[in-house]
C-alpha cells in the first residue's frame, strides 16, 4: 500500500490499536507509539485532533521542597512535543 494513500479507516484502526482506556472513560496514546508507526505519525496526530483528541504534555509530578517550582516549571516547556494524547469518551465507534 502506496504510504500516500492510507485512508481514515486504516488511521483509526491505527488509533484503535494504540489506544489505552482512562479513567475517565476516553483514551490515551502515547506520542512515541505514534511515532513507532513511521512516516504516517503527521496524519494519525490530524485523525485524532479532528476526533476530539486533545494533546497532553508531560505530567508534572506533585512534590514539595525547596525547588519544586523550579523543577515543575522546567517540566512545562514552551513548544515542548506532547507526551501523549486523549480522546473523550465515544470518540473510539
Amino acid at each position: 500500500m502506496d504510504p500516500e494513500s492510507i485512508d481514515d479507516g486504516a488511521i483509526e484502526a491505527t488509533v484503535v490499536r494504540l489506544a489505552r482506556p482512562t479513567a475517565s472513560g476516553g483514551h490515551a496514546i502515547q506520542r512515541a507509539a505514534i511515532l513507532a508507526e513511521g512516516q504516517d505519525f503527521g496524519r494519525i496526530e490530524a485523525w485524532i485532533l479532528e476526533h476530539g483528541g486533545e494533546a497532553e504534555n508531560s505530567v508534572v509530578a506533585a512534590g514539595g521542597g525547596l525547588h519544586a517550582d523550579r523543577i515543575n516549571a522546567n517540566r512545562r516547556s514552551v513548544g515542548a512535543a506532547p507526551v501523549r494524547y486523549v480522546l473523550p469518551p465515544g470518540a473510539l465507534g
